[in-house]
């Protein structure tokens, strides 16, 4: 079986304004190197759109609707105080964003494919149930996770994300739901404040691991092989899906980790190795963040050249 990718044109029209960071331009960066002839074994497929039943597995009613309603036609509107926006384009960009996670869910779990990657803005993993922040609008690996066990009564799936950013949206939608996992490898003190090691859970079922600005690959291994690794293997998931954000990278200008494109690239290895063991290497990888344009994608295909992989047991 293959890696497929979803992704789709319309992910282009979210367009939160002249000089913001999460910008078209970082899709045209992924796309551009996964469509090179390196990556010609990949299986290309249109993200559908998401369906509004499937937003509310997470999201609250009135916050769906705000989001909707709020929608321009023409400039753009501010979400939450200006940094994640509104444009004519974005309500479908933000479908195709929880189609194609929800499709790349349905596909691993009926064996279509081994793994994919949703190549797909804008990001998700700060999106609370009831606000927008961070960039993000609705949060599709929250979304894929709940989806997983709603369509395919899958029993406990695992969110892994390696952002530079803690994953603050996914940790409020999974703290309480024991059948529900997170764990996060995050610069800390930074954006959004979230992610202390003290924040664990109804059951135990959230990981937090802050890294200090400057960490490095050494230190990031560590800490992931020390403390991430083995309590996903404690929690033993049906399903595993990454929030894949590679603005830990060194040469990202919002952060300061010094990850290199080899971290991505073990990383993905690591958590393929568990899948391996846990769930039949079911998994469903989601873009999350990541601002340079060159680190972007060399780390992206760091990460999907990893996916392609059959490793040896």
């Amino acid at each position: 079986m293959t890696t497929r990718v979803y992704s789709h044109p319309a992910c282009f029209e979210h367009r939160p304004g002249a000089h913001h960071p999460e910008s078209p331009e970082r899709l045209k960066a992924v796309l551009t190197t996964l469509q090179s002839p390196e990556f010609k074994s990949l299986q290309w497929q249109d993200a559908p759109l998401g369906t509004r039943e499937q937003v509310l597995l997470i999201h609250t009613p009135a916050f769906v609707e705000e989001v909707e309603q709020i929608a321009p036609r023409y400039g753009t509107v501010p979400l939450d105080g200006g940094d994640t926006m509104m444009s004519p384009g974005s309500w479908e960009a933000v479908m195709r964003c929880v189609g194609a996670a929800c499709a790349g869910v349905d596909a691993v779990m009926k064996r279509e494919v081994r793994n994919v990657f949703c190549a797909t803005r804008p990001c998700g993993h700060h999106a609370e149930p009831g606000r927008a922040m961070g960039f993000c609008i609705f949060n599709q690996a929250a979304i894929a996770a709940a989806h997983a066990r709603d369509a395919h009564n899958v029993r406990r799936v695992a969110v892994v994300d390696f952002d530079v950013h803690h994953g603050n949206g996914t940790q409020a939608a999974f703290y309480n739901r024991p059948e529900l996992f997170y764990a996060s490898t995050h610069q800390s003190p930074f954006y959004p404040g979230t992610g202390a090691r003290s924040e664990t859970g109804v059951d135990h079922n959230i990981v937090n691991v802050p890294l200090p600005r400057g960490c490095d690959s050494a230190s990031f291994r560590a800490h992931v092989k020390d403390e991430i690794l083995p309590q996903i293997r404690r929690f033993n998931p049906e399903l595993m899906i990454i929030s894949a954000g590679f603005d830990a990278h060194h040469s990202d200008p919002l952060a300061g980790l010094e990850l290199t494109d080899d971290d991505y690239r073990w990383i993905t290895e690591e958590l393929m190795r568990i899948a391996g063991d846990c769930c039949e290497e079911r998994i469903v990888s989601i873009l999350e963040g990541g601002y340079s344009m060159e680190g972007l994608a060399s780390s992206t295909a760091a990460h999907v050249r990893a996916m392609m992989q059959s490793l040896p047991q």
